[in-house]
């Protein structure tokens, strides 16, 4: 199983219709899975962004 060092939350709020029906909606976070220094991790695709362009 693959650590979780991201500490990013999903986003929540509401969907809103034309007819003002108002539905929860959530987004996830784009957590993906990485091997660093041989260890898998899982953080979100723009940490490993920043993380590849720091290297």
């Amino acid at each position: 199983m693959a650590k979780k060092i991201s500490n990013k939350k999903p986003l929540s709020g509401n969907l809103v219709s034309h007819a003002e029906n108002k539905t929860r909606t959530k987004q996830n976070p784009n957590l993906q899975t990485y091997k660093i220094n041989g260890v898998k991790v899982r953080l979100t695709a723009r940490e490993a962004r920043t993380l590849k362009k720091a290297a």
